[in-house]
């Protein structure tokens, strides 16, 4: 029996080690995806508590949901960093676990940002309301105007903020579910191409095929005049 060359232990030892890298890498950034998804459903839940907090406790409310996305933030940078580093055939759909993570996160801060708008606004307008009350009047009083104009301009631009994020974050979920759009059909194109390699591939090996017995039948057709005229020449000597 023969047995084939014996494979160096230094090789071996540089596949066992690269092996070893990418399942730890796998087992590091596994966990923390699970960990930093479960953070961002924690957060989901405390949003709810914003609307039934107090004004006293609202501020902790905001405070902690805003410290727990900071947490997470900092979770997605090191996920970027893994997913770059994971096996061609897993990064794809690595990158795109982080991404949609991102973009759920991203959509938090803007709940958070938009019921921070509103509860300062509300504010504002219960102090102007409680100075207004508090306020005495005479007839002798020549400035009895109501600052509404500030007011005004300033609920019109929470408006025009809120409707800008509200853009925004439409603007980024199409850009994600086109390129969503995007991998299928470059799926689609890699799989017509290899489709089309194959096909080109059988078409050679069939014209080679074909040149081969062209070539070979005209060696044949050769012999075979050849022996055809051997045997005429024969007959014509021994017969005559």
């Amino acid at each position: 029996m023969v047995l084939g060359p014996k494979p160096e232990a230094g090789s071996v030892f540089v596949v066992d080690v690269f092996r070893g890298t990418g399942s730890r890498r796998d087992r590091a950034m596994e966990p923390l995806y699970q960990q930093t998804h479960k953070q961002v459903h924690e957060i989901q839940s405390h949003m709810g508590r914003l609307e039934t907090s107090d004004k006293e406790s609202v501020h902790l409310v905001e405070n902690e949901i805003q410290a727990r996305i900071d947490q997470i933030f900092s979770s997605l940078e090191r996920l970027e960093i893994l997913s770059s580093k994971e096996p061609p055939n897993k990064r794809q759909n690595a990158k795109l676990r982080v991404d949609q993570l991102k973009y759920d996160v991203q959509h938090l801060q803007t709940a958070l940002r938009n019921f921070q708008h509103r509860r300062y606004a509300r504010e504002q307008q219960e102090r102007q309301r409680e100075e207004l009350l508090a306020r005495t009047f005479t007839t002798n009083d020549s400035d009895t105007t109501i600052p509404m104009d500030e007011s005004l301009q300033f609920n019109s631009s929470l408006q025009k903020v809120h409707h800008g994020m509200d853009d925004l974050i439409g603007g980024g979920h199409s850009i994600l579910e086109g390129l969503r759009a995007q991998r299928m059909t470059l799926k689609g194109t890699q799989k017509k191409i290899l489709d089309i390699a194959n096909t080109l591939g059988l078409s050679n090996t069939v014209m080679r095929l074909i040149e081969k017995r062209a070539f070979q039948d005209k060696y044949l057709m050769i012999g075979g005049m050849l022996l055809t005229c051997v045997i005429m020449f024969l007959v014509v000597q021994y017969l005559t």
